[in-house]
């Protein structure tokens, strides 16, 4: 019989993932007040900006004054697609690195206009370094249930791409829903390969909840012996390359699901309602999820 994990992990994924495609450009004030409104809640782990061409994602242009500002707490990851933004991390003092590629070859050419073949033979010698010099290196795995281009992709094609990186010796596999297509059984399916094929690598699920079916997904992902699970605040984000991709699943719902299961995650769920807050009014679209919601109202 399945039993419930005691703990979870939450990656807060808003400050990068989160605000990557917000219309209106938040300051580097505002958001700096967001990711302290965060780390208040107790979050540990946290996605806090991306070195990428601020020619193609604007948002992210101060990603050197979020690093020099931001507050050291637990583990913080930058997002960085190439060589160029990885030493730009690395200058900043980023100690934990998030490299991506999509399973999907549409989907990766879309992104960074290379296969992910191509992606893959560029990253390797990268990654060799970053674990050389100690870096935390983590992997997210995009389009692994869905491409919005090719449609449903073949599960033995990203439990490949993954052993690809635990080959490596990557610390962590973010293994994401980018479309928010997958169904639970597909969540369950997946998740149960990969943590029995990888044991001794963090796996963590990242889904979006364009069908709302992200906190099932979650839930079926529990049953596969998943604990990690990234989310955005206030439901925040979206993909710029990913057609009809919604916000990612809302860290508040999340919290509040796995609380009422009895699972800890060492967040608290009203401070994390006020950091939303304090970003709602900075933002284009009003924050509308349920514990958001509530949480308005009641106050």
């Amino acid at each position: 019989m399945f039993s419930l994990p005691k703990n979870a992990t939450i990656i807060e994924v808003g400050p990068r993932d989160g605000l990557q495609n917000e219309g209106r450009i938040v300051t580097t004030d505002f958001k700096l007040q967001f990711i302290e409104g965060l780390q208040k809640s107790g979050i540990q782990e946290m996605e806090l900006t991306s070195f990428v061409s601020p020619k193609w994602v604007p948002q992210m242009a101060d990603a050197k004054d979020i690093m020099a500002s931001a507050e050291k707490q637990g583990r913080q990851f930058v997002l960085a697609p190439n060589e160029k933004g990885i030493q730009a991390a690395l200058e900043s003092g980023a100690r934990a690195i998030a490299v991506f590629v999509g399973v999907s070859n549409s989907f990766n050419k879309k992104n960074i206009n290379k296969t992910t073949a191509e992606s893959m033979k560029a990253l390797e010698p990268l990654v060799a370094k970053l674990k050389e010099d100690g870096i935390f290196v983590r992997a997210c795995i995009s389009t692994a249930f869905y491409c919005p281009f090719e449609g449903a992709v073949d599960p033995e094609a990203t439990l490949a791409l993954c052993r690809q990186f635990v080959e490596w010796g990557v610390d962590e596999l973010s293994v994401a829903d980018t479309i928010g297509m997958a169904a639970p059984n597909e969540s369950y399916a997946l998740f149960k390969k990969i943590t029995e094929a990888f044991p001794d690598t963090l796996i963590t699920a990242h889904f979006h909840d364009t069908r709302k079916m992200a906190l099932a997904n979650i839930y079926a992902a529990l049953h596969a012996g998943v604990t990690r699970f990234d989310s955005s605040a206030g439901g925040l984000g979206g993909c710029p390359f990913a057609p009809g991709a919604t916000g990612n699943v809302a860290t508040e719902d999340v919290v509040n699901m796995l609380h009422r299961m009895g699972i800890d995650t060492g967040i608290d769920l009203d401070q994390l309602c006020d950091a939303v807050q304090k970003i709602e009014h900075h933002i284009s679209t009003p924050v509308q999820t349920g514990m958001y919601s509530l949480y308005k109202n009641r106050a």
